[in-house]
């Protein structure tokens, strides 16, 4: 039996890894729900070909177009409306020259508008999501670390005080190592993402910490393994898990820690920033929450449409009359 249910998409194009997630819109008496019925994941790398040369090759754009060719056909699919899916891409496409370029290519071929965001916005999306999160009374550093770019936020009694954003990334900082190059090849940006942490972290008296993005997402699946995913990951225990990775062959980091390759070069690059922050902050310990950019483009989504939405339940046999609180919850 088909039972019709409005579904919303969000892709997320980031400098590491293309992210489309597909979510069902699910409504019981005064509550809504966003269920995740689609989630794909493939490491375009983008941040590759801009950081290296500052164009997105046409291997790479040809590559980009056919896979965004099959998320639409999937969209379609799962029936989700031309105006109830969101693109969002970050700091590979931002920085490179031939970006808006290749963004109306895709717009010409597919029909398909890309948004290129800055670090503040996508730090606004994410914060949709983050703050019903925050206790009160604590005060909070929020750290997302993505291939091109670093996003730092102050939570200060459940409500954002500052924020900052860094083109300091794992692709960035991996491609440097490759070069033979040292942190000190970005010292000066380096040393500004420490004085903002520094300084915030103390005015703000910050005693917690919460990390995003894929790179922190594995260490504290790695590194809580045998205990319970909902606890705060130990700065001592991310240290010595990033030390045992860095002793590893990529051989090593793919057949016996079981990384996958476009995660097993980038995740000691992330895991130092990360590492890096909390010792600024002088927090001790690190919040993990599976959520990101797509989750916050999914809530925005949401919210666009919610009067769409009450509309249509209102009109259902024995649908809501009332006013519904417009922020829905995620469920598997």
């Amino acid at each position: 039996m088909q039972f019709p249910l409005l579904k919303l998409a969000a892709i997320d194009i980031g400098s590491n890894a293309v992210r489309c997630q597909i979510s069902a819109v699910l409504h019981h008496e005064d509550r809504y729900r966003l269920k995740r019925v689609e989630y794909i994941r493939y490491p375009l790398r983008l941040g590759e070909d801009v950081f290296a040369t500052g164009r997105i090759s046409e291997a790479k754009q040809a590559k980009f177009i056919k896979f965004l060719h099959a998320l639409r056909l999937l969209m379609e699919v799962h029936d989700v409306a031309p105006n109830h899916y969101l693109i969002c891409a970050t700091s590979a496409m931002r920085t490179a020259l031939n970006g808006p370029e290749v963004s109306a290519r895709i717009e010409r071929e597919l029909g398909m508008r890309v948004n290129v965001i800055d670090g503040q916005a996508e730090a606004s999306y994410i914060n949709q999501v983050i703050e019903h999160l925050l206790e009160d009374n604590k005060h909070y550093l929020h750290i997302d670390v993505g291939g091109g770019s670093t996003e730092f936020n102050i939570y200060h009694d459940r409500r954002k005080v500052a924020s900052q954003s860094f083109e300091v990334g794992s692709i960035r900082r991996m491609q440097q190592e490759e070069a033979g190059l040292s942190t000190e090849a970005m010292r000066e940006t380096w040393q500004r993402m420490e004085d903002w942490v520094r300084e915030n972290a103390r005015r703000y008296h910050v005693t917690r910490a919460i990390g995003t993005g894929g790179n922190i997402n594995k260490i504290y699946s790695m590194a809580q393994a045998g205990t319970a995913l909902d606890k705060p990951v130990s700065r001592q225990r991310i240290a010595e898990l990033l030390a045992s990775i860095t002793g590893m062959s990529m051989d090593e980091r793919v057949n016996v820690a079981l990384l996958n390759p476009d995660r097993a070069d980038v995740i000691v690059p992330a895991g130092h920033i990360y590492l890096s922050a909390m010792e600024w902050a002088d927090v001790q310990h690190m919040f993990v929450p599976d959520i990101g950019l797509k989750d916050g483009m999914l809530q925005a989504l949401f919210e666009e449409h919610f009067e769409e939405l009450r509309a249509r339940d209102d009109h259902r046999p024995g649908g809501p009359q009332t006013t519904i609180q417009s922020r829905p919850t995620e469920v598997e």
